[in-house]
C-alpha cells in the first residue's frame, strides 16, 4: 500500500488542531485507521515532519554495475548457462546469487530464454527483439526448430 499524501497528512492534522475534532471522527472524516491519526497528531506536536518515510526492506543484492556486467556478458555469450553466468559474476563481481535469483533478474532486465534458430541452441534475448518478422519462415532448415 502506498503511503497517505503529506497535504493528506496536514488536513488531518489541522482538522484535529483548528476545529478540534476527535482522533477517531478524523479518521472516520478521512477514511484511514485511528493509528494513523494518531501518528500524524504525535508527528505534529513534536514538530516533526509529516512527509512519508522511505520504506523499509532489504537492499538489492545486485547493484547497477552487477547488472551492467550481466548485460554484456550475455551480448557477448548469449548461449551460456544460467550456472556460467553465476561462475562468471562471482569471479569477476565479486557476487554469489542463487540461479532463481540470477534468473528473476534477467527476467527483470528483459532477457527470454528463447530458442534461436541458427543452432545455437538456447539463449538469451531481448524481449523486444521477440516481434514477429515481416517474412515468415516456419522452420529451420538445419535444425528443426520451430521460429
Amino acid at each position: 500500500m502506498k503511503a497517505y499524501s503529506e497535504d493528506l497528512r496536514q488536513k488531518v492534522v489541522q482538522t484535529i488542531q483548528q476545529r478540534g475534532t476527535s482522533n477517531s471522527e478524523a479518521a472516520r472524516l478521512f477514511g484511514i485507521s485511528l493509528s494513523s491519526v494518531k501518528r500524524y497528531t504525535k508527528l505534529a506536536d513534536r514538530g516533526e515532519s509529516l512527509t512519508p518515510r522511505k520504506g523499509g526492506g532489504r537492499p538489492p543484492i545486485a547493484d547497477e554495475a552487477t547488472k551492467r556486467l550481466l548485460g554484456e556478458d550475455i551480448r557477448t555469450r548469449p548461449a551460456a548457462t544460467v550456472k556460467e553466468r553465476r561462475h562468471f559474476l562471482k569471479s569477476f563481481a565479486g557476487k554469489t546469487l542463487s540461479e532463481p535469483t540470477l534468473r528473476r533478474l534477467l527476467k527483470r532486465m528483459g532477457f527470454s530464454r528463447k530458442k534461436d534458430c541458427r543452432c545455437a541452441g538456447a539463449r538469451r534475448i531481448l524481449e523486444s527483439g521477440l516481434e514477429a518478422d515481416s517474412r515468415r519462415r516456419d522452420r529451420c532448415s538445419l535444425s528443426g526448430i520451430r521460429r
